[in-house]
């Protein structure tokens, strides 16, 4: 099993940040969460020396979440999603790709007196590693250090995508990933991201997936660039690494998606990558019709 890399000093990770040898794909997850308010990660509304509150919905109020990311909260509906995946206060949970936060904002306060909360990041240390992987490791790592009261004790770890360890064989009850299985398709990276979230998870552990939704039955080589797989893709990958389609929701649906924008995914609210052209028909539409996944991993036993 090879050690899975920790994190390297700040001062190794800002000066890494002239590195913009970026993929097509790349450039489009790092403006797709840079509108997101995900990178860079949003400043909270005070400094947070108090903790925020024991439940999900006390912690989706606090000072800790700016008014940008609270924004997000009725397109994303975190406290259904997470109760739908089964997250409990003790969980050992690891958020791959967490970009600048959004989430951690929330499931780090929640397990962090029972349980433990891992972001796992592309290791920016990595050849031609874009820039906004190093800038995003540097911040998550800061409101760590510096919201102790918030995160406890949260850990920032490294993988690397084109050959994944997320950790020690069977040692997570949970692994979450939002809006990221596109990505690894168009990286040629999804089935071996799959059989590490497979890996990594204790026997009935749950692997949740929030992905934008295409129509059923697109194939993902069509769909992909445009930040959409079908559902069926999606448990393929999953079935494929040995995990079983437990549930799913419709969450986070949006049926005014049509799922055929001229700059895809990111023509919709928060990118709006065509500025003010249809502004309004996009804003109307709000944000991405997205699927909700539980997969669970079978117990011998």
């Amino acid at each position: 099993m090879k050690a899975l890399k920790t994190v390297v000093g700040m001062s190794a990770l800002l000066a890494l940040a002239a590195c913009d040898s970026q993929t097509e794909n790349s450039k489009e997850e790092a403006a797709e969460t840079t509108a997101m308010t995900e990178a860079p990660a949003q400043e909270p509304q005070q400094a947070a020396e108090e903790a925020p509150g024991d439940t999900i919905l006390k912690i989706l109020t606090s000072s800790h979440r700016s008014d940008a990311n609270r924004a997000r909260d009725e397109y994303r509906n975190p406290e259904e999603t997470l109760f739908f995946f089964g997250l409990e206060r003790d969980d050992t949970v690891i958020e791959v790709n967490p970009g600048g936060g959004w989430y951690m904002e929330i499931i780090a306060p929640f397990v962090k007196e029972e349980g433990q909360y891992i972001a796992l990041q592309p290791n920016p240390e990595l050849a031609d590693m874009p820039s906004y992987i190093v800038r995003q490791a540097e911040q998550i790592q800061t409101r760590f250090d510096e919201q102790t009261a918030v995160y406890g004790d949260a850990e920032l770890r490294f993988y690397n995508p084109a050959d994944p360890t997320l950790g020690e064989p069977e040692s997570a009850d949970m692994v979450l990933t939002f809006r990221n299985t596109h990505n690894w398709i168009n990286a040629g990276q999804a089935p071996a991201m799959f059989a590490a979230f497979a890996e990594v998870l204790k026997p009935g552990g749950v692997l949740g997936v929030v992905q934008h939704r295409a129509e059923d039955n697109a194939p993902a080589e069509e769909t992909a660039s445009s930040g959409y797989v079908s559902e069926q893709e999606v448990i393929e990958l999953a079935e494929a690494a040995g995990l079983e389609l437990e549930d799913r929701s419709n969450i986070n649906a949006n049926p005014r998606d049509t799922h055929d924008h001229p700059e895809g995914v990111w023509t919709l609210p928060p990118t709006l990558r065509l500025g003010e052209e249809n502004r309004d028909v996009y804003q109307e539409i709000g944000e991405s019709d997205r699927m909700t996944l539980r997969f669970v991993k079978p117990d011998p036993q």
